[in-house]
């Protein structure tokens, strides 16, 4: 009797198990909350997965559960903290569920990243795909795609809900150029470079905002004062407007400062040089100087390092959907547009992707011996302009 009696409950124990697994598993109980309900379904209702001329459509369950009954238990225990979330009120309003939804997003891109997006390709599978029938650009990447066997999410984030907004991100490896630009030892006369941006102020207190200056631009240092450095800006603009603008070198759009429009014509703050007129456009390029003050801690004495970081998001960052272009392959005034189009299909933070188009500029045809070269921009001759 007490076996009978234990596998009897054995058997009931399970079967409960089972149908409170079934019960949360139905796409009714993951809407029932109004997080999800108000903030995720409404984002999903106006995608394919949900309305198509085939009528198949994909389930929360279909793609927040993974279908092997390991994983899915070992999801279901994540997803734990996730309902204490709800029930503290964590996430409880849309304000605070933007708020989260970064790190829930990279969560799940985490996950997906790990199985190999497994849960996607129980539809979409890659053996079953007709290449032919893609629009010729979506298949030179999914033919590749295919041939690595890629994880979908790391080109398909956003397909069935709102993209995150990546501002809250960060790049952790700038975290070290911070630690050692607070411990750099700055000379007076010497020239450094900027590991981050920084605003720029017209006096010695940093009260009053001149505008501001970009990362890895390089600036000479003139002097120190308790926690403020004044600096030095010698710099190109373009002679139009109020010229608020400065780059790096004559005719490209390298840009390395921004001044407040009332500032940018201050004769009493910006020493215009020389001017010559730019050949490719006619326009009129000024070569200025300027001093201003800034917070101090935020230079270093190479600007390698900056492209260290730079150079390795670019190569894993912009790879994911295709191979990415060569640095040298475009011009630096070519790369803006192209980068712009490229950003969009990436997790990249605003602040790398800023660090990444200086570097793809910087190591551009104009900066390289030969047309698609690996030229350095450190004392290489701009064979595009004068």
């Amino acid at each position: 009797m007490l076996v009978t009696g234990g596998f009897i409950a054995g058997v009931l124990s399970w079967q409960g198990f089972n149908t409170a697994m079934e019960a949360t598993n139905k796409e009714e109980f993951c809407i029932s909350c109004h997080t999800m309900h108000d903030n995720l379904l409404p984002e999903l209702q106006k995608t394919v997965h949900w309305n198509n001329r085939s009528g198949v459509r994909a389930r929360c369950p279909d793609c927040h559960v993974p279908h092997n009954f390991t994983d899915k238990v070992a999801r279901k225990m994540q997803a734990s903290r996730e309902v204490w979330g709800h029930l503290v009120g964590t996430i409880g309003t849309r304000e605070k569920f933007k708020e989260h939804r970064l790190v829930l997003a990279q969560r799940e891109w985490a996950r997906f990243s790990a199985n190999g997006s497994k849960e996607c390709r129980a539809c979409h599978d890659y053996k079953d795909m007709d290449f032919d029938k893609m629009r010729p650009s979506s298949q030179v990447a999914m033919r590749s795609a295919a041939a690595r066997d890629q994880s979908c999410v790391d080109c398909h984030k956003g397909v069935a809900h709102q993209l995150p907004e990546m501002k809250g991100a960060r790049n952790p490896a700038f975290d070290t150029l911070v630690s050692n630009a607070s411990g750099q030892s700055v000379s007076a006369g010497n020239e450094y470079y900027l590991v981050v941006p920084q605003d720029l102020f017209a006096d010695e207190a940093l009260t009053q905002r001149i505008g501001s200056v970009e990362v890895a631009t390089q600036v000479k240092v003139l002097e120190t004062k308790g926690d403020a450095q004044r600096i030095e800006l010698a710099l190109w603009r373009k002679n139009k407007g109020y010229g608020r603008v400065w780059y790096s070198n004559f005719g490209l759009n390298i840009t390395s400062a921004i001044l407040d429009k009332e500032m940018a014509r201050d004769a009493g703050l910006v020493n215009v040089l020389a001017s010559q007129e730019d050949p490719m456009t006619g326009l009129e390029w000024q070569q200025v100087k300027a001093s201003a003050w800034m917070r101090k801690g935020s230079l270093i004495d190479s600007v390698e390092p900056i492209w260290t970081i730079a150079r390795a998001s670019y190569n894993t960052s912009c790879s994911v959907c295709h191979r990415q272009p060569d640095e040298a392959h475009f011009d630096t005034n070519t790369w803006p547009g192209l980068f712009a189009g490229m950003v969009g299909f990436t997790s990249i933070d605003q602040d790398t992707a800023r660090v990444v188009l200086k570097y793809l500029q910087s190591h551009s045809s104009d900066f390289s011996t030969s047309q698609h070269g690996a030229g350095s921009p450190e004392g290489a001759l701009q064979t595009a302009r004068p």
